[in-house]
């Protein structure tokens, strides 16, 4: 785990992984490159609630995995009531309603930002394989009740998405076309959020700006979508002033 330049060696030694992404929600960046994971394990610092996500090493440098090489429609993580009341504590029933429903997306959700509202979500990933999908999100805006947004990438397509899920049903907001990200190759997605209006890079490039109903509230996370197999490292969140 990195912090940026304002934070001092002595102050992340002191601070836990909670205490940190606690600290993100209202003051700093703060960047998770999962080096402090367990090869072949869950990840511990996202919750997974859909599909599977563990952590492996890639040339000796630990990066989250989802693997959809098994998928199958309606495959919840293990454990999915637990974690849960672990993010939604007594409407965890409701919850889980929804994701039912979605379970044609894995997802997962970091574990201790409990209410991203404004400044900057970001990671790397690299498509790895996937027949019918190769989709890397970043996941926004994730209600009690399981409805949020996320802006997706897909080396297969070559396009920028901003999907919204709510009430059971998917349907796309906006989407922009011929933006390449070639498997295989490490790539750049960064959401900026700004009260109601989403704004999205790739590779550095501006794509995507869209004006919401309402603004943005709620928990976060990271996307994807059927049998992709997909690597993702250097989880970023980044707080406005």
């Amino acid at each position: 785990m990195k912090t940026n330049t304002r934070t001092t060696t002595t102050a992340i030694a002191a601070l836990g992984l909670a205490a940190l992404l606690a600290y993100a929600d209202a003051a700093q960046s703060v960047k998770l490159d999962f080096s402090d994971e367990s090869v072949g394990a869950e990840p511990k610092s996202f919750v997974s609630v859909v599909g599977v996500w563990r952590i492996e090493s890639d040339g000796g440098n630990k990066v989250l995995v989802v693997d959809g090489r098994q998928w199958k429609e309606g495959q919840t993580a293990a454990g999915i009531a637990d974690k849960a009341r672990t993010l939604y504590g007594d409407r965890y029933a409701e919850f889980l309603d929804r994701v039912q429903a979605y379970a044609y997306f894995p997802y997962v959700v970091a574990k201790d930002v409990t209410d991203f509202r404004d400044g900057d979500i970001s990671v790397r990933f690299e498509g790895i394989s996937g027949r019918i999908d190769q989709g890397a999100g970043i996941l926004f805006n994730l209600k009690p009740n399981g409805d949020y947004l996320t802006v997706r990438a897909n080396p297969l397509e070559n396009n920028l998405v901003l999907w919204k899920f709510e009430k059971g049903k998917r349907s796309s907001v906006k989407w922009i076309r011929n933006t390449p990200t070639p498997s295989h190759q490490w790539h750049d997605l960064k959401v900026h959020i700004a009260g109601p209006k989403v704004t999205a890079y790739l590779d550095g490039k501006l794509y995507l700006e869209h004006v919401l109903p309402e603004p943005v509230s709620g928990r976060i996370g990271l996307w994807s979508k059927a049998d992709s197999h997909m690597y993702f490292d250097d989880f970023t969140v980044t707080p406005a002033d």
